[in-house]
């Protein structure tokens, strides 16, 4: 366990995997079970909207849907214990350059259903394989932060053919974050059951310190730090249900992710910051180069997990130049 890892949070909790998170629910809160409701899709070609889908178990997952519905779409999934407001920066940015822009809320958090049971990627990845059949979305480019590249990555796996055309891992978890025998350099088991002290201890709290320190690298010497941008993390935060973010430790720190890497067959971007404190670089996104088939992997030197919003420009640029290509 690093130094760095050490001093992540004002309570010495391990964060080095917070902005992950995997996970699904099957059983919500307060919901029974129903067939999967079609609601109607925006009217026009150039809207900004936002709605929800109810899944196959009855789940309600909220999203946004911004643009021309004759543009390529892009498809932003966001980390834990986050929501589609984490992509801001780069709705705006892809909406003025033409793109129609999707961010969803995962199941448990932001505005989706606060759901109970059954926090895991397959869930997770089934919804989104609901959204994208309910938006008709076509070669669409799936753009995952953390956790949010955990499930880019299962769901791009099992896309059916034509959904996808490229995929973005950013500070992405996998393969897989949690030390074993097969990950010698994963991270062990302690520091996410550090993550669950904290969090039932006092998740308000929690998702202060997280923010505050690794997440954007505000704890190191030379940071420019944005109470705002602190603010805006703890108030996605605490929008999300609190079993389904506990649940969601295990899921995101426990999940494999090696199969799915190997079966994805589109163009697939690596972004990593070198000083990713929560997601350390060398055992994901160096490992994950070495599993894709058509991987591309690029890295920021001093540039922290939560990089997207800190150097939204340069990550923008980036993203515009391999979507492009």
């Amino acid at each position: 366990m690093s130094q760095s890892i050490h001093q992540a949070t004002r309570r010495g909790v391990m964060t080095a995997g917070l902005g992950l998170a995997a996970a699904a629910a099957v059983t919500p809160f307060a919901q029974p079970a129903q067939a999967s409701t079609k609601q109607p899709s925006s009217k026009g070609t150039d809207t900004m909207s936002s709605s929800t889908i109810t899944t196959k178990d009855g789940t309600q997952i909220f999203y946004k849907d911004w643009g021309s519905r004759d543009a390529q779409p892009i498809v932003f999934h966001h980390g834990w214990p986050l929501s589609a407001d984490d992509w801001d920066a780069q709705m705006m940015f892809f909406l003025e350059k033409g793109y129609r822009v999707i961010a969803h809320d995962r199941r448990g958090h932001g505005r989706s259903s606060q759901t109970a049971t059954g926090n895991e990627m397959d869930t997770y990845a089934a919804d989104v394989a609901e959204l994208a059949e309910h938006l008709d979305l076509k070669n669409a480019v799936h753009i995952g932060h953390s956790t949010g590249g955990g499930e880019v990555a299962h769901y791009v796996a099992r896309a059916r053919k034509g959904r996808v055309g490229k995929a973005v891992l950013i500070g992405a978890v996998p393969p897989i974050m949690v030390k074993s025998d097969k990950n010698p350099g994963g991270l062990p088991i302690e520091v996410f059951d550090g993550f669950r002290a904290a969090f039932v201890a006092n998740r308000a709290q929690f998702f202060l310190d997280v923010p505050s320190g690794p997440f954007y690298g505000f704890n190191r010497p030379d940071a420019k730090v944005s109470q705002g941008v602190i603010q805006n993390w703890w108030r996605q935060g605490m929008m999300g249900g609190a079993k389904a973010h506990y649940d969601c430790i295990k899921a995101f720190s426990e999940t494999d992710f090696t199969e799915d890497l190997q079966k994805i067959d589109v163009p697939t971007l690596v972004l990593h910051g070198e000083d990713d404190q929560i997601v350390p670089i060398a055992d994901s996104a160096l490992l994950s180069i070495k599993l894709l088939k058509h991987g591309t992997l690029k890295t920021y030197k001093g540039f922290p997990h939560g990089m997207a919003t800190t150097h939204a420009d340069v990550i923008n640029a980036d993203l515009l130049e391999f979507i492009k290509a």
